[in-house]
């Protein structure tokens, strides 16, 4: 009998590629945005007047990441920059009409991939698998 792959870190990478390609293909379809995009514009939605600082720090990702990730959503027109009311050099972001169009037009994705997870994993099993989630992505070394 094969003993099941205990690689925790391997087998993260393995579900989080799987599950993020599998979603950006139809958040893109049904919403034009990534994954990565959605994460942008909800952090945005939740804290209007967020830095992109801040932004950097809520998502996990280096500044230099944010900076071209809300380029492109700038760009795209689903996010505004506008300058800081009290740091010089700080920008805040503020979701466009557009943008709030974008996640509106990606929930039902959002919600079938739930819904699927769900199932392939059970209520018990989907629910003890997000809180292993949680208390991984907020592991402190």
């Amino acid at each position: 009998m094969v003993e099941p792959d205990q690689r925790l870190y391997y087998l993260l990478q393995r579900a989080a590629h799987r599950l993020r390609t599998t979603l950006d293909r139809r958040c893109l379809a049904a919403a034009g945005v990534t994954t990565a995009q959605l994460g942008a514009l909800f952090a945005v939605r939740e804290e209007p007047g967020i830095t992109q600082q801040g932004l950097a720090h809520t998502l996990g990702l280096r500044e230099s990441a944010v900076t071209g990730l809300v380029g492109r959503l700038t760009t795209a027109g689903l996010l505004l920059r506008q300058a800081h009311p009290s740091q010089h050099r700080a920008v805040v972001l503020e979701l466009t009409e557009a943008g709030e169009a974008a996640l509106k037009a990606a929930q039902p994705e959002i919600d079938r991939f739930n819904a699927e997870a769900r199932a392939l994993l059970g209520d018990d099993g989907f629910g003890r698998t997000a809180d292993a989630m949680n208390r991984l992505a907020h592991w402190e070394e």
